[in-house]
């Protein structure tokens, strides 16, 4: 058992009710599989496993520390329950290396999950002071530390006005630059001071905690959030068996711009414009099962105020794309 407590104590899945009740109908028949990409602390399987009793769980995670905890939570399922370490990305081949012809379920979660801003020695949370490491899986890749110690300033503000929506990113990447050339940057309480230093104090008042936008472009940085999730999602809907529904939870609008556009793609017509009779491959093969992006109510938001950013979508296959290039 982790030192820190129970998964099960720690997280509040966001949404749980509101999902399951979205995702539930997809998954009553015996043998159905419900993937979880983004498995965290296990919060949405368990709920899964407990309301849908013919359903078994595929659970992925890059966090092997999450899949430990996630494991223990999810032990009494036994043979219901498959745990993959792996990046949302790989669905297709997860799922092919089960085989698995098709699932009727699945969920993303995205972002960084409270197991990882809980833990300060992860480097996620600005309000305490950590290694600046961000890795989502510990095991491989670049540190936030390396990014903003080897970047050059131009790629640096780059990344910090594209994923951090940062206003001040040219005087941050200017400030890291010349900081970095007396110390090299290894923990994030140096970061948070230099940010405080440099982002107008009228900004830091309106705008929040002046750490937000530049930890929230270093985690997507280090983690390729983005692109892995513009390559997740098609290939999780090209997973689904039809009548297979798919959720995701964006925390931030690059996440939900991406959603939407390959949510809307599939939800209407490729026919050319012109054409007398729509071929059967130029059909939508999804159906938009919420209207626009739901939020989570305002007692969720008060009880969890995690989930405050939270936006949900849902589609459901409608008919099969196997053999289609999109």
């Amino acid at each position: 058992m982790d030192s820190r407590g129970r998964a099960e104590d720690r997280h509040i899945p966001v949404l749980r009710d509101r999902i399951l009740d979205l995702l539930e109908p997809a998954l009553t028949e015996p043998g159905s599989v419900y993937v979880d990409g983004t498995l965290g602390m296990g919060g949405h399987a368990q709920a899964v496993l407990e309301r849908c009793p013919n359903a078994r769980v595929v659970g992925i995670d890059r966090d092997q520390e999450a899949l430990a905890l996630a494991g223990e939570r999810l032990a009494a399922w036994g043979d219901r329950v498959t745990l993959v370490h792996a990046v949302y990305d790989e669905v297709a081949t997860v799922v092919a290396d089960l085989g698995i012809d098709g699932v009727q379920a699945a969920l993303f979660d995205l972002g960084v999950s409270s197991l990882q801003l809980d833990e300060a020695d992860r480097g996620f949370a600005y309000s305490q002071d950590a290694p600046l490491d961000m890795r989502m899986d510990q095991s491989r890749g670049l540190t936030a530390a390396d990014v903003l110690n080897t970047y050059e300033a131009a790629e640096l503000e780059r990344i910090l006005r594209e994923y951090g929506e940062e206003r001040f990113a040219r005087k941050i990447a200017a400030a890291v630059v010349r900081e970095r050339a007396v110390e090299p940057f290894t923990t994030s309480g140096r970061l948070v001071e230099l940010l405080k230093k440099v982002v107008p104090a009228a900004s830091q008042k309106s705008g929040g905690h002046p750490g937000k936008r530049t930890f929230q472009a270093l985690r997507i940085e280090v983690n390729a959030e983005l692109s892995a999730w513009a390559s997740a999602l098609p290939a999780a809907v090209e997973t689904l068996a039809v009548g297979g529904r798919v959720a995701v939870l964006s925390y931030h609008s690059l996440e939900d711009r991406i959603t939407k556009r390959v949510f809307a793609a599939g939800a209407r017509s490729s026919a050319p414009e012109g054409l007398p009779v729509e071929l059967p491959e130029h059909r939508p093969y999804l159906r938009l099962l919420t209207r626009g992006a739901e939020e989570p109510s305002a007692e969720e938001k008060a009880a969890n105020p995690r989930s405050a950013s939270a936006r949900l979508r849902v589609a459901e296959k409608t008919r099969s794309t196997k053999g289609q290039h999109r």
